[in-house]
């Protein structure tokens, strides 16, 4: 969109915040870029250049608006929703993959050498990996500034700094101050500061924005409703669940309020924090662009009223492919009920034990590494679903099945429906909520046909799906939508305390 000068320009104009995060605005004579709906007064377009991302601004030499802070916006929803290289790629460095692995890891990934994907990158976005990581980390660094007591060695490294010189030119290039001076303007502004006790693992309390509208109900609600016991469960009106992340595991609690969500981090090690953030807005689809699905399905006018009636639906994501994956097979034919069981199991014999001194949480969903020493005869199932699980388990153990934020969709659903026992409903469902899939569509899913009638929609496979060709590329948000019309707990929120233990 950026290279549409006019349109850029309009949307900078109207203060339009419904592309923040789409692009950036930079203002030649300041030297200042800021997010389209920045209050500032719009500069003359002779001083306006438009850049896709904040790296590539930062790489031009522009440095970020203390006023409208372009950084904090919501993400772009075409590395949320797109699957092809670029894509992906911004996935995988949103994730903290260039921090842990490198330009090279990254690379290696997704199956380019690293000078193609930085000459990928640099054409699409203006920036290479390097460049990109590096805003993500000024913007993690800026969070914490800005809302924590954390010491600012502390804060350099939670950001993911090599070091503390590292840190502090970062800051005053990207924000035209040091360190101190952000958290003075913070506090000033009443900011209060989150304590923190580097001797204890971290506890830190943000912000989550989206785009609007956004209706939490149906998304909160059904992970509460299908939430594993042990490592999910709703208390005090948040939703919460335990993180397998990069360097150590992590609990998280999440609470819809009205123009944010409420996301507090209790982490073992603090470089997990930036994919633990990254993880959470994933979880709940919060990059997601409203406008284009609610008009895209609105078209039909078998949808156009329940659309209309809770416009901003979420797709109910993941912050694990594999697990995912295995809580799909679990749940094959059966209730939601049974399949929580079957999960719980697992949980209990092979999950990773955690605390969780302010709840009810006690495992870490186990890793398919973990799950290859799974005795399939001990599972309350039918043999047939017990030996895709067991297929399953070993596709996702040895990579031949890879479902992380970076991987290639198209592939990823070939070599699942390759499987045993994994059949177009587990491969839709998965495609969905693992993968990130906005066009997925399990016609069998009985939510779905269900739906469909309560729609005086077509009701047999064949003809929901040719049906369902209108709703392109959004199908995904449609079956949010035809899951919703059903009175069941997946569409209640908030819901009671006892509703995941």
């Amino acid at each position: 969109m950026h290279e549409d000068f006019d349109s850029c320009f309009r949307a900078m104009q109207s203060k339009d915040a419904r592309f923040d995060g789409w692009f950036v605005t930079a203002v030649i004579t300041t030297g200042i870029y800021c997010r389209p709906s920045c209050p500032a007064r719009s500069p003359l377009a002779r001083n306006v250049a438009f850049y896709p991302t904040a790296a590539a601004a930062q790489q031009a030499g522009f440095r970020a608006c203390k006023r409208c802070r372009p950084d904090a916006s919501p993400g772009s929803p075409e590395w949320d929703s797109r699957q092809d290289l670029v894509a992906r790629a911004m996935r995988l460095i949103a994730d903290g993959v260039v921090d842990r692995e490198g330009v090279a890891g990254l690379a290696s990934r997704l199956n380019y050498s690293a000078r193609q994907l930085e000459r990928h990158l640099v054409a699409e976005v203006g920036a290479g990996p390097l460049a990109l990581a590096r805003a993500s980390r000024a913007q993690t660094a800026r969070l914490l500034i800005e809302t924590t007591a954390m010491t600012y060695s502390d804060v350099a490294f939670a950001a993911g700094f090599s070091s503390i010189r590292q840190f502090n030119d970062t800051v005053r290039s990207v924000f035209a101050c040091t360190p101190t001076e952000l958290r003075v303007r913070a506090t000033g502004r009443g900011t209060q500061l989150s304590a923190f006790d580097s001797g204890t693992p971290g506890s830190l309390t943000f912000r989550l924005s989206f785009r609007s509208p956004f209706a939490p109900e149906s998304l909160f609600g059904h992970l509460a409703a299908t939430g594993v016991p042990g490592c999910e469960e709703v208390r005090a009106g948040a939703y919460r669940r335990t993180l397998r992340l990069p360097n150590a595991n992590g609990i998280v609690s999440l609470r819809p309020l009205g123009d944010h969500v409420s996301c507090r981090l209790v982490l073992q090690d603090l470089r997990d924090l930036p994919t633990a953030i990254a993880r959470c807005r994933r979880l709940l689809d919060l990059d997601a662009d409203p406008e284009a699905f609610t008009a895209g399905l609105s078209n039909d006018p078998a949808l156009s009223g329940v659309v209309a009636n809770s416009p901003g639906r979420r797709i109910p994501r993941t912050v694990d492919g594999a697990e995912m994956a295995v809580r799909v097979v679990l749940g094959q034919q059966v209730s939601t009920k049974a399949a929580r069981t079957h999960a719980s199991r697992l949980v209990a014999q092979h999950g990773t034990p955690i605390d969780d001194p302010d709840g009810g949480l006690s495992r870490v969903f186990p890793s398919p590494q973990e799950l290859q020493s799974l005795d399939p005869e001990v599972l309350a199932m039918p043999r047939a679903r017990r030996a895709a699980l067991v297929a399953l388990v070993g596709a996702l153990a040895d990579g031949t099945v890879e479902l992380d934020v970076g991987a290639d969709c198209r592939r990823a659903r070939h070599h699942l429906a390759e499987l045993s026992g994994i059949g177009p409903w587990s491969v839709e469902l998965i495609a969905m909520r693992a993968l990130g899939d906005p066009d997925a569509f399990p016609a069998t899913d009985m939510g779905v046909v269900k739906g469909a009638a309560a729609l005086g929609l077509p009701v047999s496979p064949a003809a929901l799906v040719a049906h369902s060709r209108r709703w392109q590329p959004w199908r995904s948000y449609a079956v949010q939508y035809l899951w919703a019309t059903q009175d069941h707990p997946i569409n209640r929120w908030p819901q009671e305390e006892v509703a995941c233990n």
